[in-house]
């Protein structure tokens, strides 16, 4: 899909807007389109609930699986019939702001998956007040570190976030894995309505907590990282899918516009979809389905990339 723009330092639109405009943009319940914002949020976590509730009950899995020392770092891996060495692995991020959600509700896309023979793994964080985001990246790194460690002969680590979840996945391509004495076989990203640019949060009422000062806000940036890097991708074969929903806010739009855009001239190999008529979260919920054209983006990206 054919994206134009330029540096989002030259417009940065954001920075026109009042504090209720910006707390507008970024509030993507505010957004939908077929329901109002209290119900599209009930049924975003009864959809979810429900989900994984019938993973857990139908699916081979290994739950609560420690990644890490913290009570919070825990995972857990959703496997298909045909278990082997070589199986390709999607790991999930959550969304919510860094400040809700949960892996017990995150497993919308395990049945498909699993079905066509992809482990997926969905990721618990310590989300805010307890976790900052610093301590976020570092537990998402923590995961993916893990996956590798323990299945060491996969076919490929697919990362998936959404919104916040996809801010956490961005900030891998960042990651110096030497410290951590692996190299995760990374294939591919899925970056769902993602948040890449956190200046214009440090300015919203719910969210300035996270985020006390610009230091804090560039550090936590792939964007701001992304342009300001003079070194070549660390994997410049990995497929990442930049995506975003039609009835997102513009500022989302904006947001995946120009992270693209940045990948795409870091020499990335990056492509972005805006998906027709989806919102901020029917964009997710709909990966329950097998015949939704981003399931089946994923499942061609995988297969394609684990050959």
């Amino acid at each position: 899909m054919d994206v134009s723009g330029g540096n989002h330092k030259h417009k940065a639109p954001w920075k026109r807007m009042s504090k209720e405009e910006l707390d507008n943009q970024y509030s993507p319940s505010r957004w939908v389109v077929r329901l109002g914002a209290e119900e599209a949020m009930r049924t975003y976590s009864q959809i979810g609930d429900e989900v994984t509730k019938r993973a857990r009950a139908t699916r081979r899995s290994l739950l609560d699986v420690p990644y890490g020392a913290g009570e919070g770092e825990k995972l857990d891996i959703y496997l298909p019939e045909a278990v082997s060495e070589a199986m390709p692995f999607l790991v999930f991020f959550h969304g919510g702001y860094w400040q809700s959600g949960s892996k017990d509700t995150s497993a919308f896309m395990v049945n498909p998956l699993t079905a066509q023979g992809v482990a997926v793994v969905i990721v618990a964080y310590d989300i805010a007040p307890k976790g900052t985001l610093d301590q976020m990246v570092d537990q998402v790194t923590q995961s993916i570190v893990f996956v590798q460690k323990q299945y060491p002969g996969n076919q490929g680590i697919y990362l998936c976030g959404h919104s916040a979840g996809a801010h956490l996945a961005a900030m891998m391509l960042l990651a110096d894995w030497t410290k951590h004495g692996v190299m995760p076989n990374l294939r591919g990203f899925f970056l769902l309505s993602g948040v890449y640019d956190l200046e214009p949060i440090m300015h919203t009422s719910e969210n300035a907590r996270l985020l006390p000062t610009l230091e804090d806000a560039q550090r936590n940036s792939p964007l701001w990282h992304l342009e300001t890097a003079r070194t070549q991708p660390s994997y410049p074969a990995c497929s990442i899918l930049v995506t975003v929903g039609q009835h997102d806010s513009p500022e989302f739009h904006r947001q995946s516009r120009e992270f693209y855009q940045t990948l795409c001239h870091g020499g990335w190999k990056a492509s972005f979809e805006e998906l027709h008529d989806m919102d901020h979260f029917e964009i997710l919920w709909n990966l329950t389905q097998e015949d939704y054209v981003l399931t089946q983006i994923i499942l061609k990206t995988i297969f394609q990339e684990s050959r």
